[in-house]
């Protein structure tokens, strides 16, 4: 590893293997995460004073005293390979777009340009409901080069669903398309698109993508332009661009969990963590370098695609696609892989899962001499998923599983180069974070299923979430169990040697190909439906069912079912309709009113009756009956 010739070199570090170089990232913590810095030369207006405030969680504050900017590091390989690709851009209807890092860098200074003249100002929230495309990469880094706060939703969500998140920031500007294509299909958005605008007081203005207008159009409080038109945006000559220089704890953008209940969290991270984290991320657990193409399957509502753009900071290209994942066959994607030269190719299992069924072998089908990397996110990887790389693309391959999360935006524990790869299993938590699997009574476990957790701070660690005073949200949803340990909320287990396993939410967040889905957004709307008394969803493996308790008097029916899919398509997205809809007599609850949702995916997934819940703590406990009648019946 480079990393540790430069540390002999530099810092007289020398480490024996990875295990050691592991135990000092989490033990010096000053140590480590200055290395990080001096090693990629982080380009900042201002060093920062300490590396961390305190090893205390929550509370830990990093690099305070910095002053830099996400986008100018990003943008900074311009300076050194101007016309080298940085962006290789599929969709389903159009050609393979190249897009060069002088090409990206002159577009994001027109639009930060521009939308400086618009009156953006530092810290003021810029939203995005665009799909993965070219625009919707340059709009992210544009908002941030000038300080603004970044937000991002696919716009295959629904209005409400969309309203539910960007509702919560008062943002003053969206960039928008009014249809998008999946699945050969072209969506139409309008309708959706003026809905959100509606509810979203604060809004000033409107960029449409495709252009729309020519120019620019004032509706009551709002102001809509075209793409062409703020791209088109003249210069300055007399002086360089100026890259916002912002503070430590200055938001880089807001993610969104996909909670059981209330709205979706709104996750808060820095420019300086956010940096970082992704330099020693992309360098360490991806090995990506300028000579590198990276693709991972991903849409905008997901941090896979925030964690893509922060490939940039390598100097590799990145591959994006606007489309479905199978779109025209499952064979879709390895043959956009073939075309841009990918090195290292990200799936969710579902995804492999797919394409073994109906037959790919990519390794016949396709030229794959340039991938030497498979990236397994989103989801608990098997053996079987493993060995199907091996047997169908190449035997040479570095097939890694990799495990991190919305709250950090990074990998918590993923490939280690130095490592050998067992199948099925996570190579080793990732450097500077202190990973460790607990027992219900915060015993450190090895060899047992348990909490996933971290035991120090890491730098892309939340600020908070969005408008929650004294941080009592976030306190809740991450220290509560453990107090002063991050708890991820992921069931896992290491062995011996540093090897891990996930084994999934230990909440009942569904996940469909990799992308989670939050239940309450399902039950949000089925609200509004009246027959509906009441429900409950489970997802196994990618299999989302929902149970029905009907309204007295209702009877269950094809026309509801239909209507119900209606509801949940139009109003969140086709990732929340259910595969299965089953009528159930009645809802299970906790006493203190919690949906069982764990303990019924379990049931279904074969865990005995008994191991699943406890019947006194049960509103009915012969409501959790009729669901192992049904696990033995009907699974």
């Amino acid at each position: 590893m480079r990393f540790m010739k430069w540390l002999k070199q530099e810092r007289k570090l020398d480490f024996t293997g990875y295990d050691a170089l592991w135990n000092w990232s989490v033990s010096d913590l000053e140590g480590f995460w200055s290395a990080i810095w001096d090693h990629f030369d982080v380009e900042a207006e201002r060093r920062y004073d300490q590396v961390v405030s305190t090893r205390n969680m929550p509370g830990a504050i990093w690099f305070e005293g910095a002053r830099l900017n996400f986008s100018q590091n990003a943008l900074r390989h311009e300076r050194t390979a101007p016309e080298s690709t940085a962006i290789f851009a599929f969709s389903e209807d159009a050609p393979m777009q190249e897009v060069s890092w002088s090409e990206l860098g002159d577009s994001v200074r027109r639009l930060a340009t521009a939308l400086r003249k618009l009156g953006i100002q530092p810290g003021d929230r810029v939203i995005c409901y665009l799909p993965n495309t070219v625009e919707a990469v340059i709009s992210l880094l544009a908002s941030t080069a000038i300080g603004a706060v970044f937000s991002s939703a696919s716009p295959e969500f629904g209005a409400k669903t969309v309203i539910d998140r960007f509702g919560q920031l008062e943002p003053k500007l969206i960039f928008a398309t009014p249809e998008y294509r999946f699945n050969g299909a072209v969506r139409d958005k309008r309708e959706n698109l003026s809905t959100i605008i509606d509810a979203i007081p604060s809004l000033e203005h409107v960029v449409h993508i495709p252009g729309g207008e020519t120019g620019t159009a004032s509706t009551g409080n709002i102001t809509s332009h075209s793409w062409e038109s703020l791209l088109n945006t003249t210069l300055p000559t007399d002086r360089p661009f100026e890259f916002e220089q912002v503070a430590h704890d200055h938001p880089l953008w807001i993610l969104f969990s996909s909670g059981t209940t209330g709205l979706p969290k709104a996750i808060v991270q820095s420019h300086v963590g956010i940096l970082l984290e992704h330099l020693k991320a992309q360098h360490f657990s991806a090995e990506l370098t300028p000579n590198s193409t990276i693709f991972f399957y991903t849409t905008t509502s997901w941090m896979v695609w925030n964690s893509l753009i922060c490939t940039l900071l390598t100097g590799s290209s990145i591959v994006i696609y606007d489309g479905s994942p199978v779109y025209p066959d499952a064979a879709a994607l390895w043959q956009m892989s073939e075309e841009a030269g990918v090195t290292a190719l990200g799936f969710s299992p579902g995804l492999v899962q797919k394409m073994s069924a109906v037959g790919v072998v990519p390794a016949t089908d396709f030229n794959m001499e340039k991938l030497e990397m498979i990236v397994l996110g989103g989801a608990p990887s098997t053996p079987e998923t493993f060995s199907w790389f091996y047997e169908n693309v190449k035997d040479d391959l570095w097939v890694t599983s990799q495990t991190g999360g919305t709250d950090l935006c990074s990998t918590i524990a993923g490939g280690v180069s130095l490592s050998p790869v067992y199948a099925g299993e996570i190579q080793g938590a990732a450097l500077g974070i202190h990973v460790d699997c607990l027992s219900e009574d915060g015993s450190s476990l090895r060899n047992e299923t348990g909490e996933l957790v971290i035991r120090s701070p890491s730098p892309s660690m939340p600020l908070g979430f969005w408008n929650d005073p004294n941080d009592k949200r976030y306190r809740d949803s991450y220290f509560s169990t453990y107090p002063g340990t991050w708890q991820q909320g992921d069931l896992c287990m290491i062995n011996d040697r540093g090897g891990i396993y996930i084994f999934g939410r230990s909440d009942a967040t569904l996940n469909r190909n990799g992308v989670r889905i939050g239940t309450a957004e399902i039950y949000r709307t089925l609200e509004d439906i009246p027959d509906v008394e009441d429900s409950l969803v489970v997802c196994l493996e990618d299999q989302i069912i929902l149970f029905l308790q009907l309204a007295q008097g209702e009877t269950f029916s094809g026309k509801l079912c239909d209507q119900i899919r209606h509801a949940l398509k139009s109003e969140n997205s086709p990732r929340h309709v259910p595969d299965r809809i089953i009528e159930a007599p009645v809802i299970p609850y906790t006493i203190t009113g919690k949906r069982l949702e764990v303990p019924v995916r379990r049931l279904l997934e074969g865990a005995p009756f008994e191991s699943v819940a406890d019947p006194q703590m049960l509103r009915d406990a012969s409501s959790l009956e009729w669901f192992r009648n049904f696990s033995t019946n009907n699974l």
